[in-house]
Formats: structure tokens, C-alpha cells, sequence
């Protein structure tokens, strides 16, 4: 699968690696569906690119929305080829804290955002895609999720965080064998500490001790290089059913 010519769907796409993916994407010849809840982000990214990229305001939880932002994408800019799940939030609490036990709806709202949102456009993004004509590879589309290191190493207070991205990593292998007859891959990445806004928004402390703890190089990521990662998942067809890390060979500590 090339970028080039190809029609790409990005949720979280106004800011963060989304907007690294919509913009790499792009440089590379491809057309773009910029899907997310924050219409003035999202419009002022589509209007800088031009019209390669539309705008649809999108929350991944919601069928409707991703329908929508879907059929948007068919009819302006062409036949779907790749969905990047990028939206998400992040939160931290204790299981049992000062103030009593971890707030239930506190815990359902990340898990569906994340996990449920996932599986939202994961699963309507397919269904579009098995109708497409295969290429020469016999590939007819890709999709990539967005995991994190927490799901493998999750510190003192990402219950809910580490439970919303481990159960994404744990989705990719059965639905890329799933997807695999209709010539549909999928991968995910699974990030360290990259600098974006959901991470900036961390305590200092907090964000200054995950940095310490990335080995090589010693900083945070950088979105351009999720989205480069992205980018080698699109053009290499080998890459499927795996969840990939990138992150500088991070491995969290307790807390």
C-alpha cells in the first residue's frame, strides 16, 4: 500500500501524532479525512493543507459520527484505503485514594474512548474497506491502532489507562487474522512518552521522570516520528498482526 494518491482516515487527527500523521501523509501525495471532536483545531489544520484534507468532526465513540466522517471521506476525497486511531485521553488514579475508591465513571470514560473508540472505527473502517478492489499485493486496506507502553508496564495509577491500551494491544492479533481474507492488515503502535499536549498536561514531576527514564535518546518523542512509523506500516505489507513499540526503549518504573 502506497501513501501516494491514497485516502486516509486520522481520528485525533487536530493536534498531536494525529496531526504528525496528516501532515506526513499529505508531503507524500495522499488525501486525508482529519476526524476529531475539536472543530477549531481541526478546521485551521484542513484549511493550512488545503484540499487534499476535509474536516469532520468526529467522536470516535459514537457509530453515527464515524458513519458520517466516513461517507464524507468517500465522497470528497475518494476510496478508502487506511484508518490511524489516534484519539484518546489519558487519566491517572489511584484504585483506592485520599478521597475514597477509583470513580467508576472515571474509569468507563477512558475505556471508551480509548478501547471502545478504537473498536468503533477499527470495525466500520473495515466493513468499508472489504468492498474495495485489492491491489496488485491483493491488499485492499490497513489500519493501525494506538496502544502504549503502559499496556505492558503500567505505573501506580493507570488502572483504567493501562487496561484501555492493553486491550487494544490484545485486539490486533485476532482481528488481523480475522481481516486477513479481505486482504486487510493491521497494526499498533504502542508509544512511549511523546511530546504532545495530553502529555504535556502531566505534572512536571511526573513528566520529567518518564523522560529520565527513556534510555536512547534521551527525550520525549516526537510525533513526526510516529508518524513516520506510520507511514513504514502503510508501504510494508509485512507488517501485520504485530503491536510495534516506539519508545526509545522506555521501560516504565513503578511509579
Amino acid at each position: 500500500m502506497q501513501l501516494a494518491e491514497g485516502t486516509f482516515l486520522v481520528t485525533g487527527a487536530a493536534s498531536g501524532l494525529g496531526a504528525a500523521c496528516v501532515r506526513r501523509f499529505v508531503s507524500q501525495g495522499a488525501k486525508v479525512l482529519v476526524a476529531d471532536i475539536n472543530e477549531q483545531a481541526g478546521k485551521a489544520l484542513a484549511d493550512e493543507l488545503g484540499p487534499a484534507v476535509h474536516f469532520v468532526r468526529t467522536d470516535v465513540t459514537s457509530e453515527a459520527d464515524v458513519q458520517a466522517a466516513l461517507a464524507t471521506c468517500a465522497s470528497q476525497l475518494g476510496t478508502l484505503r487506511g484508518a490511524v486511531n489516534c484519539a484518546g485521553v489519558l487519566d491517572g488514579a489511584r484504585v483506592v485514594g485520599r478521597a475514597g475508591p477509583h470513580e467508576l465513571e472515571r474509569f468507563v470514560r477512558v475505556i471508551q474512548i480509548n478501547l471502545i473508540g478504537t473498536f468503533n472505527v477499527l470495525r466500520l473502517a473495515a466493513n468499508a474497506m472489504v468492498g474495495n478492489a485489492s491491489d496488485d499485493t491483493g491488499e485492499r486496506g490497513v489500519i493501525i491502532t494506538t496502544s502504549s507502553v503502559a499496556a505492558f508496564e503500567g505505573q501506580v495509577g493507570q488502572a483504567a489507562y493501562s487496561a484501555s491500551k492493553g486491550g487494544v494491544a490484545s485486539m490486533t492479533l485476532p482481528v488481523a487474522r480475522e481481516l486477513a481474507k479481505h486482504g486487510i492488515r493491521v497494526v499498533s503502535i504502542a508509544p512511549g512518552v511523546f511530546h504532545t499536549a495530553m502529555v504535556d498536561a502531566l505534572p512536571e514531576k511526573a513528566r520529567a521522570s518518564l523522560e529520565a527514564q527513556t534510555v536512547f535518546p534521551k527525550r520525549l518523542g516526537q510525533p513526526l516520528e510516529y508518524a513516520m512509523l506510520a507511514q513504514q506500516i502503510i508501504e510494508n505489507p509485512m507488517l501485520n498482526g504485530s503491536v510495534v513499540r516506539l519508545d526509545g526503549a522506555l521501560r516504565m518504573e513503578r511509579k
